[in-house]
Order: structure tokens, then C-alpha cells, then sequence
């Protein structure tokens, strides 16, 4: 039995990966359950799973705590992160948290050498160098849950030592695949976040949309698989059963297939190196007929250069376009701004900030609130 603490267990992901805790209750205990503010439904996961601790980082006064659940350790705050990430025990810590406070968990639970289930593109994009040192140093690889990086590594895992010499990454394309430009720039929240195939939260629902999270994915895949951003090639399919491929040397490409269902590289990543039932069916190949493959148009799609640029700069360029993308996703949201203005306050602080470090985490974390309060001005 394996001891898995969650970081983020209300959310999409915690509650799917709670669902195969729950199908598997020989393989797994959980010990460790944090979310942000979703109290009842943190209220109700304690009470199901039983574990030693529980979090919530937005707070919570004691005396709001069910007397049935007192006999769970409840903290707050980043130090209730800490605590499920480095100090309960686990075997593996599933960091499905949204934005740079990933970064920090990942840290944490690599450095008390847990197994870190890796849900959060944040950590990557803003600290791959750090990360995957300490990976490498604690002898245990970073187990992707992104539908899309998790294909890459099931396809490597049946490579045979052969090094992959391209990546495919797959993109839905978001619900303004066919808009035209001067569309997409009007486009409302409502607009953004109704999601052809997947369903997710708000912030990252709408980074779909503008392809800002397949900008996300490009940093992510450099670090997780060693691949320089030229040989990591972005394409729109819009059906998402091809949640990503590579290529090898001889011309043979090799991609994973599923239904657009996230259980499936949770499950993966929980169970790794096995597999286990998930309760999501294989796809009908034959219902399904046929499969669209497209280039991506990177003049409706800026985020795709963008991020490119950010690699290609190095230092905290990349810190510098998460973190200007997460306020301007958020003013977006709060129709403060256009959509279309989302990129171009990346962009800006892209120039403005050009040149920061980021040997570390403080240089890291000074980054991000510089492009924050640069996009808020």
C-alpha cells in the first residue's frame, strides 16, 4: 500500500485522483489532503479518506471545524502545504495546486525525497532547473499528470533506451480554433471558457483558449524530457484522443491514445510503473472514423511565440510570461481587459523585464511579483 498526500485534492484533478484512491483502497492511503478555499468539500474528503492532516491555505478559525473531523491535524497557509508536502508521511505527493506556489511544494517534497506527482506546470516553467536537479539528485523522475506530457512519457517508456528526437504535442485548440483574429480579441469570459472537450478550471480553461497553457506546455516539455523548444512541435487536434506523440530517429513516431478523460494519466502517474483499471473506457475507434491533425496559426495564437521567446532568453523570462499571463488571465476574467490584451501585457513585460535571473528560488519569486505588478499598473 502507498501513502500519497494531495495538494489540491478539491479541485478537477485531487478529486479525480481521490476517485482511484477510492476504486483501489488496497493500493492506496491517503494521509495528506490541502485546498484553498472549498471547505465543505475538503469537510467531506476528510471525512471519506481519514487523513492524518488536512489544510486549507486561505485559513480557517478552529472553532469551524466539525467535531467529527478533530481527529485530523488542521493547518493553514503555505505552512499547511509544507506539512503535506515534506513533514506527513507519503510515498508520493500529487502537487495539483494552480500557479507558482507549486513551485515551492515541488521543492518541499522533492527535498524529504517523496515521489512527486506533477500537476502543476508552474513548478517547471518557473524553476525547471531546479527541479529536475533535485530529481535527478534524489534518484526519482517526475511523473507527469498533464494528459499531453504524460503521453510523451508512456510513448518513452516503451522507447526501448531509444532518445526521442522530436515531440509532438497535441492541442485541442480551444474554442476559437476557427474564429478569425479580430474575433478572437473581442471574445468574452463566457466565450473563453466554454472548452470543446475538457473540463477544467477557469484560469486554465481560458489559457486553452488563448494557448497560452500549450505556450505553458512547450517550457514544461524542455525540462520533463530534455528536449530543446525547436524540436518540440505544437499540433491542433481538435478531437483530443492523440494526447501526444514522439519521433524517432528512423522516421517512426510512436503516440498515446485515450478518450479525453484525466483519470487516465493519473492513474498512470499513481500506479506507475503498473497500470490500473480507472473506470474510463478505450475509445471506439471506429465511432470515432477519422482524426484532424493542424498547424497551429501563431498570428491568432501569440502565446506560442511568446514562449518560444521566453525559452530562447533563458533567466526568468519564462517566470516573467507565467506570472504576467496569470494577472492578465485574472483582470481578463474580472472584464477589466480585452482578450486579445492578455498577450500583448505578456509581451510587454516580457521587454520590460528582460534580462532578471533566476539562480534561485528568491530570484524566482522577484520575478513573478515584478511581472505581477507590472500587468496590474
Amino acid at each position: 500500500m502507498k501513502k500519497i498526500a494531495i495538494l489540491g485534492s478539491t479541485g478537477s484533478i485531487g478529486t479525480q485522483a481521490l476517485d482511484i484512491c477510492r476504486r483501489h483502497p488496497d493500493r492506496y492511503r491517503v494521509t495528506a489532503l490541502t485546498a484553498r478555499g472549498s471547505r465543505e468539500k475538503l469537510f467531506e474528503q476528510v471525512r471519506e479518506f481519514r487523513p492524518e492532516m488536512a489544510g486549507l491555505t486561505e485559513g480557517i478559525d478552529p472553532a469551524e471545524i466539525p467535531e467529527d473531523l478533530k481527529f485530523c491535524r488542521w493547518m493553514t497557509g503555505q505552512e499547511a502545504l509544507h506539512a503535506a508536502a515534506a513533514e506527513v508521511e507519503a510515498d508520493k505527493v500529487l502537487v495539483s495546486i494552480v500557479g507558482i506556489a507549486g513551485l515551492r511544494s515541488v521543492m518541499d517534497a522533492l527535498g524529504a525525497g517523496r515521489q512527486v506527482l506533477l500537476a502543476n506546470k508552474e513548478a517547471l516553467v518557473t524553476g525547471g532547473h531546479l527541479v529536475t536537479d533535485l530529481a535527478k539528485k534524489i534518484g526519482k523522475p517526475l511523473l507527469p499528470v498533464d494528459s499531453e506530457h504524460s503521453a510523451i512519457f508512456q510513448c518513452l517508456q516503451s522507447a526501448g533506451g531509444n532518445r526521442a528526437e522530436k515531440i509532438l504535442l497535441t492541442a485541442s485548440g480551444g474554442p476559437f480554433r476557427k474564429w478569425e483574429k479580430e474575433r478572437i480579441e473581442k471574445a468574452t469570459p463566457a466565450e473563453a471558457l466554454k472548452h470543446p472537450n475538457w473540463n477544467m478550471g477557469a484560469k486554465i480553461t481560458v489559457d486553452s483558449a488563448s494557448m497560452f497553457n500549450k505556450g505553458l506546455e512547450i517550457m514544461e516539455a524542455r525540462w520533463l524530457f530534455d528536449m530543446p523548444e525547436d524540436r518540440i512541435e505544437v499540433v491542433v487536434h481538435p478531437e483530443s484522443i492523440v494526447h501526444s506523440a514522439v519521433v524517432f530517429r528512423d522516421g517512426a513516431v510512436l503516440a498515446q491514445l485515450g478518450l479525453p478523460d484525466m483519470r487516465v494519466p493519473i492513474g498512470y502517474a499513481m500506479s506507475y510503473p503498473e497500470r490500473l483499471e480507472t473506470g474510463v473506457a478505450e475509445p471506439d475507434l471506429f465511432a470515432l472514423g477519422s482524426l484532424t491533425f493542424e498547424k497551429p496559426d501563431e498570428k491568432k495564437f501569440p502565446a506560442l511565440r511568446l514562449a518560444r521567446e521566453a525559452l530562447r532568453a533563458g533567466g526568468a523570462a519564462c517566470t516573467v510570461f507565467n506570472g504576467a499571463n496569470e494577472e492578465a488571465v485574472a483582470a481578463f476574467l474580472r472584464e477589466e481587459i480585452a482578450f486579445g490584451e492578455i498577450a500583448r501585457r505578456v509581451e510587454n513585460a516580457m521587454e520590460k523585464l528582460s534580462g532578471l535571473p533566476a539562480d534561485n528560488l528568491e530570484e524566482i519569486l522577484d520575478a513573478d511579483r515584478r511581472a505581477r505588478e507590472l500587468v496590474r499598473c
